[in-house]
């Protein structure tokens, strides 16, 4: 008997075999995945490697970990659908870790995303002195509150009143509940205190004369419509801005009367600032100023909670400080009774300084997160876990780090590996698929022309595939032979946005400007913190699309505007009806498409509307033609195809064909106009973002790591776009840490040395080859290595 079959039945499942996976746009792939194994998906963006891993891989495995569940417990979780596959075996449990950026919360911190600020208020509630009780009287989301009054109980057949009384001590800052900052609005934003109601006085959005929410006030009777706001008595003011709620006759109708403040606080500041319709935030961003809460100088907790101390730090002190400094002090502290908790304290904070997050502090609100760092806060975790033989999932770990924090990175996923673990990362830089036990190489192209494996096996194997990965795997760009002269300078005088050191620098104008070092050196700071952002600057962040299902490019990007008055000029209706959102939905699906089935806990099934037949439109509004096509076709046809149609003939629309050739000109020619956005990758939606930017009229545009979800053979076609934009007048600044476009720049700003404290100074500014020749940072030494010098 040979010694194969002699291995225990057990121990022969080391594979996880994928059969026939047909999710979003894979072509019935079938591949086998080495567990306890680093495995590497490449292929560039749109090519279906986040369809094989994320959505068929690791929603496989959540959904069966679900399964588990009783039903009770099911009801509460989000239903998942199986995904399209025939088989999917020798799955093992999946922990995903992707780059969704961390809730803008305003309560949610660092410190409570990871259990750094849990342990923390344990230990204050432990240890602290002055002792204030229990852990919630350090927390700024618990507020205090006590109360007392009768109960009536039942005892023995009858009914016994008892008298109960209640308190609970929490540490939210009474005066900003616990956000740190207090919002005050610019009355004079408001309306116009020379002239009276009916005048207009009112400058609000929404409250033009004659409109319900004008006569709500000229036509109450509590003030003189025809008096100057100024000459208010202080009765008629107080009425004006502050009464509350009230309800009265209004031109003859039962209405609530509420003050002007209150109002405009519950209906416009009460939403999410990016979830507003653009006037209306404009008008917030003018109206509403933010100030640090005078009461707890932006500690978010009470006086009590800051009083109390462990070796003279309060918890507000110890959440200020940079991690790795944090992490020193908690080392110092010995104390037997609370031993357990110390220790787990400072595998936490270490795992941060480990991960190179050292230079964050607990206090930091999560939504000023970069993608890359939420990703990294994530992982932290993972890292002390006793699991083995877990699937770890990972969407691009390299995002946001510098090629020196890569290094470390790539220590700590062979680390999650070697301790028995299957680790799946989705990557496209170098350095990370260098290190991989098996490379599946996904393609050839991007959506329909991609969802096929072009290659799978070890990275020689790669090298000599042929594929596009394959040929681009060792690709560097050339220093630049000669760089352009700036046309002026942007000058930055004495910023100190977080952890910059009065830094003075000149930004050189009508050139590639490339900013690196470091993450955590202080770039963003500098780029967002000290360009005034005016009508001349463009900024395109990493700030996540959002948008439903009924949203894709054609509506994101204000395509379907000049269609549908196209179609409605061809065919002489109204405009509406070529909207599936709008009058010419299909009445079955609501212009969804699909119908979707709620069945509870378990998974929603969604089934093409019979009606319409996925169209998403009404038969009628398909009878209208533009050049012998209906709205449904045109939105089914990628970018470079209806660049074509909308570029002459009978359909020539010259508004639809500039943005077409926007989208096409970042690479985006083979999305269909009509794809829902919440299929489309990372790298995707950053680029149509770039491409609804580059409509604006601005002459600065600044770019925060466009290479992101960018294969390396996107990456030429990028560079080519950012130079067409300087040749054409623009100031280009990049923040990047993609040693190609570091190559182009024609100038960098290197900065540094480290990150948190140990950065903030300017440590390099010239060109990319003074830089090499230096090789006085971390990043000249990258770079020096890239480019072969």
């Amino acid at each position: 008997m040979d010694a194969a079959n002699a291995a225990p039945a057990a121990d022969r499942h080391d594979l996880i075999r994928v059969l026939g996976a047909r999710e979003n746009n894979l072509k019935d792939v079938s591949v086998e995945i080495p567990k306890r194994r680093l495995t590497v998906f490449t292929g560039v963006s749109g090519s279906g490697k986040s369809s094989l891993v994320f959505d068929t891989i690791a929603a496989e495995s959540q959904r069966l970990i679900n399964e588990t569940y009783s039903a009770f417990v099911q009801g509460f979780m989000p239903s998942l659908a199986r995904p399209e596959v025939d088989v999917l075996d020798g799955l093992t449990t999946a922990i995903i870790v992707d780059q969704q950026r961390m809730g803008a919360d305003p309560r949610s911190t660092v410190g409570t995303a990871t259990d750094a600020g849990a342990m923390l208020r344990i230990l204050f509630s432990r240890l602290g002195t002055p002792h204030l009780g229990s852990p919630k009287a350090f927390s700024f989301n618990v507020a205090s509150i006590s109360g007392a009054g009768a109960v009536t109980v039942e005892r023995a057949g009858r009914q016994v009143k008892e008298r109960r009384s209640f308190s609970i001590t929490g540490g939210m800052c009474p005066r900003c509940e616990g956000r740190g900052t207090v919002t005050d609005l610019d009355l004079t934003q408001l309306y116009d205190e020379g002239k009276s109601l009916n005048e207009g006085a009112l400058t609000v959005p929404g409250y033009k004369a004659g409109g319900w929410n004008y006569r709500l006030y000229a036509e109450s009777g509590l003030m003189d419509p025809d008096k100057p706001i100024r000459a208010y008595t202080k009765r008629e003011l107080a009425d004006f801005l502050h009464r509350e709620p009230t309800r009265m006759k209004i031109a003859g109708i039962n209405m609530t009367y509420e003050g002007l403040i209150p109002r405009i606080q519950r209906s416009m500041l009460a939403k999410d600032r990016e979830g507003m319709q653009p006037h209306i935030r404009e008008f917030v961003d003018r109206a509403v100023t933010f100030t640090v809460c005078p009461d707890c100088d932006g500690t978010r907790l009470t006086e009590a909670a800051r009083s109390s101390k462990i070796a003279g730090i309060g918890i507000a002190d110890a959440c200020a400080m940079q991690i790795s400094d944090l992490a020193d002090w908690v080392r110092e502290l010995t104390e037997p009774s609370v031993a357990p908790l110390l220790d787990s304290l400072r595998d936490t904070l270490d795992s941060f300084v480990e991960i190179g997050l050292g230079y964050l502090s607990l206090d930091r609100p999560s939504g000023t997160l970069s993608g890359g760092e939420a990703q990294r806060v994530k992982m932290i975790r993972h890292l002390g876990s006793s699991l083995t033989d877990v699937t770890y999932v990972f969407d691009e770990p390299s995002v946001g780090l510098h090629p020196h924090d890569v290094r470390r990175m790539n220590g700590l996923l062979l680390r999650l590996r070697d301790k028995g673990n299957t680790v799946l990362v989705v990557e496209h830089k170098p350095e990370v698929i260098a290190i991989a036990d098996h490379v599946v190489d996904l393609g050839p192209g991007a959506g329909t022309a991609g969802g096929t494996v072009c290659y799978e096996g070890d990275l020689a194997g790669l090298r000599a595939a042929g594929t596009l990965t394959g040929r681009h795997l060792d690709d560097r760009a050339a220093l630049k032979k000669t760089v352009r002269e700036p046309t002026g300078a942007l000058e930055v005088r004495g910023a100190t946005t977080h952890n910059l050191r009065g830094v003075d620098v000149d930004i050189p104008l009508g050139v590639l400007t490339v900013i690196t070092g470091v993450a955590g050196s202080g770039k963003s700071s500098l780029v967002h913190g000290s360009i005034p952002a005016g009508e001349q600057v463009v900024s395109v962040d990493q700030a996540p699309i959002r948008g439903s299902r009924r949203s894709n490019p054609a509506t994101y990007t204000g395509l379907l505007d000049p269609i549908r008055k196209a179609f409605a000029k061809a065919n002489g209706v109204k405009p509406a009806l070529f909207s599936a959102n709008s009058e010419g939905a299909c009445p079955n699906c609501n212009g969804a498409g699909v119908v979707y089935t709620d069945l509870g806990m378990m998974a929603g099934v969604a089934t093409t509307c019979e009606e319409c037949e996925g169209r998403r439109f009404e038969a009628s509004v398909l009878r209208y033609r533009l050049s012998g096509r209906d709205i449904s076709e045109v939105l089914a046809m990628p970018v470079a195809e209806a660049a074509e149609f909308f570029g002459a003939g009978e359909a020539h629309t010259p508004a639809a064909h500039r943005i077409l050739g926007r989208l096409a000109d970042v690479g985006l020619g083979y999305v269909t106009l009509g794809q829902p956005l919440t299929t489309l990758s990372g790298g995707e939606r950053q680029r149509l973002k770039l491409a609804t930017h580059m409509a604006d009229k601005g002459g600065i545009y600044v770019l925060d790591e466009p290479t992101t979800g960018l294969h390396l053979a996107d990456v030429d076609q990028l560079l080519a776009l950012l130079d067409r934009l300087v040749d054409s007048g623009k100031s280009v600044i990049v923040v990047e840490h993609h040693q190609a476009v570091m190559a182009h720049a024609d100038w960098i700003i290197d900065l540094g040395p480290g990150a948190g404290h140990d950065g903030g100074r300017i440590v390099f500014e010239g060109t990319p080859a003074d830089l090499v020749a230096a090789r006085s940072t971390l990043t000249g030494e990258h770079l020096a290595e890239y480019v072969g010098a």
